[in-house]
Formats: structure tokens, C-alpha cells, sequence
């Protein structure tokens, strides 16, 4: 107002002919202009992009004050406008009001009591769930400055593929699921362009996340290299599986499968030491309790371990 009524004043003078005055002029123009945009006011810096998080992750919904001022006696309060209650985070002068907050954030929320000294108000978001995705709002009432964070939030799986035998074709199918949002798939060939499959198909489970399939159909009789891909741009997610058939059949291989047959090694590899090694041990034991027993150990001690035969 004082700038304001300041500048209709100099207005109604009209133009000002010396060069000293009108130096001073924009001085005290600027400094007045200055005092009425800075003294007592405070901003709400968030984030200019989403902020994305994966289904169970922990994550900062970013919030500042600016300038920097202690917050720690301050009202924080956080919010969705599209949950009843709407109230995701509480904090008035130093104290948590949990009992205002949104059941769906139980124990999952926090303010940083260090960083609150120097104004920042950011919300920690602990084990990330798929409904915590939208637009929060980040306020504190005393400066009457507030801003919005969006959340997204993803999902995603790697692909797995698994072949049929036909009688003169083979068919390969793709498939991932757990995905958020809705993903697409693709299939390319080993110089990494896109072929021809079937229509993808996409279905969203009770738990809202999607799974994805796709299948493509090649003659038997050659060598095939192919990669499937699952991505969201949203996210920036990219899961592949990989897979090579001769033409004879007598090597499939993908990520999946060679996972696969590696763990079952290394499991029987394991199994078998085992067996071994007891084995050994026990006949160890019997060997020493015959000549216990006996005190001739080419005499046979019985199931009994009492008798022994001659």
C-alpha cells in the first residue's frame, strides 16, 4: 500500500527533470518495493516434478520454507483433500496430533525434528503403498504458505518366458506381473528390433496391479534370439528376459531358465554332500562301537548291540 500510494504521488508531480532526483526516485522506488515483497513474507518451496516411489520404499515428500526460519513450534500440517479424514500428518507447537490422522498413514510418518530448525518440513513416507499415490498439501497456517507434492507410486516384476512345442511351430509366451501403473511389452530380435506377436494382454488384479502377456508364434527348423521387454515410461522401469532356441531344439536358454537350473545345482550339489558326509560320520560311530563291544572288530555286532556273529 505504502508503494502504492508513494508512486500515485510521484505520478501526480509528473515528469521529473533532473538527473539526481530521478536517480532517487527509482532508489527509493526499488527499496519500497523491496520492503513490501520480503518483509514477513514466506514461501513454500516443494518439488516441480512428481515425486515417484516404488511399493515399499520409504521416501521424502520434499516441503521448505523460504526464507529459512525454525519450525519446530510451528503447525505442519500435511494433507490429501481426497481422503476423509483428510489429515495425513499433524504436528502443532512441537506436538504430533495423531489422533486427527488418516488411518492409512498409522506409523508411517514423520517430520525431521533437526531439519525443522532450518524450516524444512518435508514428510518422510515409510513402506510406500500403491493408495498413497496423489497430490498432497504441505502448509504451515502461520505464514499462510502452502504448496503441493504429487506422489506417484509403481510397481513392477521381471518377465518370464516359457516355450510350447507345437508339431511345426513353437510358441513363445511373456508374461510379468505386479506392475503399476498399466505397462507395455515388447518383443525384439536380436538386432533389437521390434516383431510381429500377438496382442498384449493386460489384466488388473483385486490388488490394482496389472499383469502383462504376450506370445509369439515361429517355425521350428531355425535359430531364434528374442528379448522381451516391460516398461513404464512413468516410473522409468524396464524389465527383460531373454531367450535363444536352436533349430534342432536342443538349447533353450533365458535368464529365467538358467536361474533356475543353477539353483536346483547347487541345491543338489548341497543335498548330496550332506548325505555323504552323515554317512561317513555314522559309519565312524558303528566301527567304534563294535570294537567297544567286541574288542575284535572283525566280529559283527547285531541290531540287538548285544550279540554278535561268528
Amino acid at each position: 500500500m505504502l508503494f502504492f500510494f508513494f508512486f500515485l504521488q510521484t505520478s501526480r508531480m509528473g515528469p521529473i527533470k533532473n538527473k539526481h532526483l530521478l536517480v532517487l526516485h527509482h532508489v527509493v522506488v526499488f527499496l519500497l518495493f523491496l520492503t513490501q515483497t520480503c518483509d514477513g513474507q514466506h514461501q513454500m518451496i516443494g518439488p516441480t516434478q512428481p515425486v515417484v516411489a516404488m511399493i515399499g520404499d520409504d521416501i521424502i515428500l520434499p516441503c521448505h520454507l523460504e526464507p529459512a526460519v525454525d519450525a519446530v513450534d510451528l503447525t505442519v500440517d500435511w494433507s490429501r483433500t481426497d481422503l476423509k479424514p483428510r489429515s495425513v500428518y499433524v504436528r502443532r507447537e512441537g506436538v504430533e496430533l495423531l489422533t486427527e490422522q488418516n488411518p492409512l498413514y498409522t506409523g508411517r510418518t514423520s517430520l525431521s525434528v533437526n531439519k525443522l530448525q532450518c524450516g524444512d518440513v518435508s514428510l518422510k513416507l515409510s513402506t510406500v503403498q500403491l493408495s498413497d499415490a496423489g497430490t498432497y498439501k504441505c502448509l504451515v497456517p502461520k505464514f499462510n504458505a502452502g504448496t503441493v507434492v504429487t506422489l506417484a507410486v509403481g510397481s513392477a516384476s521381471s518377465p518370464v518366458i516359457e516355450l510350447t512345442n507345437g508339431k511345426n511351430e513353437m510358441v513363445l509366451e511373456c508374461k510379468s506381473n505386479g506392475w503399476y501403473p498399466e505397462p507395455q511389452m515388447l518383443w525384439v530380435d536380436s538386432e533389437g528390433k521390434p516383431i510381429s506377436v500377438e496382442p498384449t494382454k493386460n489384466v488388473r488384479g483385486s490388488d490394482g496391479l496389472y499383469t502383462v502377456s504376450s506370445k509369439v508364434t515361429v517355425e521350428k527348423g531355425q535359430s531364434y534370439s528374442f528379448t522381451c521387454k516391460v516398461q513404464q515410461k512413468n516410473i522409468s522401469q524396464i524389465k527383460e528376459a531373454h531367450i535363444h532356441v536352436s533349430g534342432d531344439l536342443s538349447m533353450v536358454q533365458s535368464n529365467t531358465a538358467v536361474h533356475i537350473i543353477i539353483n536346483l545345482a547347487v541345491c543338489l550339489i548341497t543335498v548330496g554332500t550332506a548325505v555323504i558326509l552323515i554317512w561317513k560320520w555314522g559309519q565312524k560311530k558303528t566301527s567304534k562301537f563294535k570294537l567297544y563291544c567286541t574288542f575284535n572288530p572283525n566280529l559283527k555286532l547285531l541290531s540287538d548291540f548285544f550279540n554278535v556273529l561268528f
